[in-house]
C-alpha cells in the first residue's frame, strides 16, 4: 500500500508541475472511485496447527497439545527461553559453585528448585549464602569455563529474528553471567529478565552483599510475572515460553504455549505439563523456517 501512495504522490507532483493546460487536460474526465483497502497481511499464509504436525507425521511427537504450541510458535510474537540447561547446557549457578569449591552444596538446591521441590526463592537465597560469590570470582568463572550453547539454539534465535519474533531470556540466573550469552546470540541487555547480584563496591573483588529481590524472576511463580510483563508493555498476542524447569512450566499461563525442552536433563514432572516437548531444536526451527508468520503464500 505504502508503494502505490507513493508512486501516486510522484504523478501528483509531476501533475501540478505542468502548465495549467496541461493539467486540465490531464485530469479531464477523470472519475475518483474509491478503492477497497487491501490488507498486506493477505499475501501471507498462516497455517494451522494441524497443517503443521501433518509435515512431521513422521515423527514421534510428545506433549499435551504439540498442534497448537506448533501453531503458537509459527505465529509468535515472541519467545522466552529459559537459560539454564536450554539456552545453555548446564546449571550457571552450579558451574559457578563448583570454581569456588562448593558444587554439591549448591547442586543439590538446584535439583530441588528445578524439580519443584522447593520454593525457588529458598533455594535461590540458599545457594547464594553457601558461595558468597563476588564480582572478581564470577568474572573469573567466566573466563576459565565459558558457558556452552546448546546445539542449535544460535540457529533458532537466528531463525527467529529473521521470522520478526522478539527473542527474551527469562532466566532465574544472574543477569552478570547471562548478558555474554545474550551478546553471543544477538539478543539485546534490555531483553534479559533475570536476577542482579549486588556486590560492594568499595572491596577490590566486588564482595557479596546480597540479590535484588524485587526482580520477578527471583521468587516462585516469577517467570509468569516476567512473561506478563512482557506482554503487557508490547502489547504482544502470542507469546511462547521454552524451557526444562517447573518455573518454565509455571509460564503458562500467561504464555500461550510452553515447549517443554529434555535436551540437558529430562524431567518427567516439566514433560507431562508441556504443551510440546522437544529433545533438540531441529524441528521449532523448522517449524520456524517453514511456517513462520513471514512466510509469503
Amino acid at each position: 500500500m505504502n508503494r502505490v501512495l507513493s508512486s501516486a504522490g510522484r504523478r501528483l507532483s509531476f501533475a501540478f508541475a505542468m502548465p495549467a493546460s496541461q493539467n486540465k487536460a490531464l485530469f479531464q474526465n477523470v472519475t475518483m472511485t474509491p478503492q477497497p483497502l487491501k490488507f498486506v497481511a493477505s499475501r501471507f499464509f498462516s497455517a494451522s496447527g494441524s497443517d503443521i504436525m501433518a509435515h512431521f507425521s513422521n515423527k514421534n511427537l510428545e506433549g499435551t497439545a504439540v498442534a497448537s504450541a506448533m501453531e503458537a510458535l509459527a505465529k509468535a510474537d515472541a519467545v522466552c527461553f529459559d537459560v539454564d540447561s536450554t539456552v545453555i547446557q548446564e546449571e550457571g549457578i552450579d558451574v559457578l559453585a563448583a570454581s569456588l569449591g562448593k558444587g554439591e552444596e549448591v547442586a543439590a538446591w538446584t535439583l530441588k528448585a528445578m524439580e519443584g521441590n522447593t520454593k525457588f526463592e529458598d533455594a535461590l537465597a540458599a545457594r547464594l549464602d553457601i558461595i558468597k560469590p563476588s564480582r572478581a570470582s564470577i568474572l573469573k568463572c567466566l573466563e576459565q569455563h565459558p558457558l556452552q550453547l546448546s546445539p542449535g539454539i544460535d540457529r533458532l534465535v537466528e531463525a527467529l529474528l529473521v521470522n520478526g519474533t522478539d527473542v527474551y531470556l527469562v532466566s532465574g540466573g544472574f543477569r552478570i553471567m547471562i548478558e555474554p550469552v545474550a551478546r553471543t546470540l544477538g539478543i539485546a541487555k534490555t531483553n534479559i529478565y533475570a536476577n542482579t547480584i549486588f556486590f560492594d563496591e568499595n572491596t577490590d573483588d566486588g564482595d557479596y552483599v546480597g540479590f535484588c529481590r524485587d526482580e520477578p524472576t527471583s521468587a516462585d511463580m516469577g517467570k509468569p510475572k516476567a512473561v506478563q510483563k512482557i506482554k503487557d508493555d508490547f502489547r504482544y498476542k502470542t507469546v511462547v515460553m521454552v524451557g526444562d524447569g517447573a518455573t518454565d512450566a509455571q509460564a503458562k499461563p500467561p504464555a500461550d504455549a510452553f515447549i517443554g525442552f529434555g535436551g540437558v536433563a529430562v524431567r518427567e514432572a516439566v514433560k507431562q505439563k508441556a504443551c510440546w516437548y522437544v529433545y533438540d531444536f531441529e524441528a521449532m526451527i523448522e517449524v520456524i523456517e517453514r511456517f513462520g508468520k513471514g512466510k509469503k503464500l
